[in-house]
């Protein structure tokens, strides 16, 4: 399906290239580039050989007996992005931006990282390739997914600590953009949300948006109908955009992203960004954000590394305005409960980002009927979370429940 973007590069009024000049010229490179090879046949054939043999596509589409028949409503099915390789949808991504980054000519590649999933396949994916990689983490990051971070050094990248503001995702982004301003010269820029300026939120959608494609032709497989809900974690938008893209054209599924309440709605306790913000301007792309009392990106906290950031993919503004999806919370403690209820009821153990998309279908399946479908994302495997839960358990701050099937 082709995106409802411009040329250069709006959803609607979200989205563009606000971007400092130096900046402009790589950008412009970038999008001619990804125009030419996009839908080229030789670059396709090899994306599809690398998804498939690298990473184990396709994932499968699982329907969760037990929880549904725990809950007594919907049937619940999960897009099994967790049994990827490397465990997270991510990789999806990182496979195609590499691919053209070596059609590009580019010697090294810079990232980011929040959770550490995009930084462990952009770190493997490079090492497949035969590239030079360095990644760029919050410093507040690197010591909660210590396990990524190895992982990401092992695979033989340079991680750097980002140690200004409040040294998440959001100071991660700016450090790796100014390395990249620098070298930009040799080194290509793996953005591994769907944000950022054009023409990286389509860039970033069209290669995620393998998991919408099958997802429907396997629910139409399994039930001979479309779902009646498609559900995903919100943080920059990825992983839902992926799932969304081949439904947005299917008006009668329900698209729904689910963003961090954190500890609370008071400032500094969420980033529910689309349920809370406005629209505003912040690496290079305007969409909604999380502002401070001055304008500037508010500071946001998510129990999950990978959901704490002050703005999110333009195409989700689009899609919030138009109606077309809705967007609603769920809370630290839901994404926890649910990361247990998950790991006991079926044996499967979600990554805290996905569990906040799961924690939303939980809420509302026992009020729909048994006939109802709903497809959850579950975009990555909890095993990077397992350590801070642990402690967090062991702190007191959370019980350890049990849920029996």
């Amino acid at each position: 399906m082709t995106a409802n973007v411009t040329a250069d590069g709006f959803f609607g009024e979200y989205g563009g290239q606000y971007a400092p000049p130096p900046l402009v010229p790589i950008l412009n490179e970038l999008a001619a580039a990804f125009e030419k090879y996009r839908n080229d046949p030789e670059f396709l054939e090899e994306y599809n050989y690398y998804v498939k043999h690298f990473s184990g596509r396709e994932t499968p589409l699982y329907l969760c007996s037990n929880l549904t028949e725990k809950l007594g409503g919907a049937k619940i099915y999960l897009k099994r992005e967790d049994l990827n390789h490397l465990g997270a949808h991510k990789v999806n991504n990182t496979i195609g931006q590499i691919l053209l980054a070596k059609r590009m000519g580019k010697k090294k590649i810079i990232a980011e990282t929040g959770a550490g999933q995009h930084g462990v396949a952009t770190a493997a994916t490079a090492a497949l390739m035969g590239m030079e990689c360095t990644i760029y983490m919050g410093a507040v990051d690197v010591e909660r997914q210590k396990l990524n971070v190895f992982r990401m050094q092992m695979m033989g990248a340079k991680v750097v600590a980002a140690q200004s503001g409040q040294r998440t995702l959001k100071e991660a982004v700016d450090e790796a953009l100014i390395a990249f301003v620098e070298e930009a010269d040799t080194a290509f820029y793996l953005l591994g949300s769907a944000v950022g300026p054009h023409p990286y939120p389509l860039m970033v959608r069209e290669f995620q948006a393998i998991v919408g494609r099958e997802a429907k032709q396997q629910i139409l497989e399994a039930e001979g109908r479309l779902p009646d809900y498609c559900i995903a974690c919100v943080g920059g938008g990825s992983n839902a955009i992926g799932l969304f893209a081949d439904f947005i054209e299917d008006k009668e599924v329900k698209l729904v992203g689910v963003e961090p309440s954190g500890r609370g709605l008071d400032y500094g306790d969420h980033a529910a960004t689309l349920c809370l913000g406005e629209p505003g301007i912040m690496h290079g792309f305007n969409s909604y954000m999380l502002k401070d009392d001055k304008g500037e990106p508010a500071e946001v906290y998510s129990i999950s590394a990978g959901l704490d950031y002050p703005s999110v993919g333009p195409e989700h503004a689009q899609l919030k305005d138009l109606g077309r999806a809705e967007y609603v919370y769920a809370s630290d403690k839901e994404a926890v409960d649910t990361f247990f209820m998950l790991s006991q009821m079926e044996g499967i153990i979600p990554a805290l980002e996905s569990s906040h998309a799961l924690a939303h279908a939980i809420r509302i399946a026992p009020e729909l009927s048994k006939d109802t479908i709903i497809i959850v994302n579950l975009s990555g495997r909890g095993d990077k979370d397992v350590a801070q839960i642990e402690q967090m358990v062991a702190n007191g701050d959370f019980e350890l429940p049990h849920y029996k099937k």
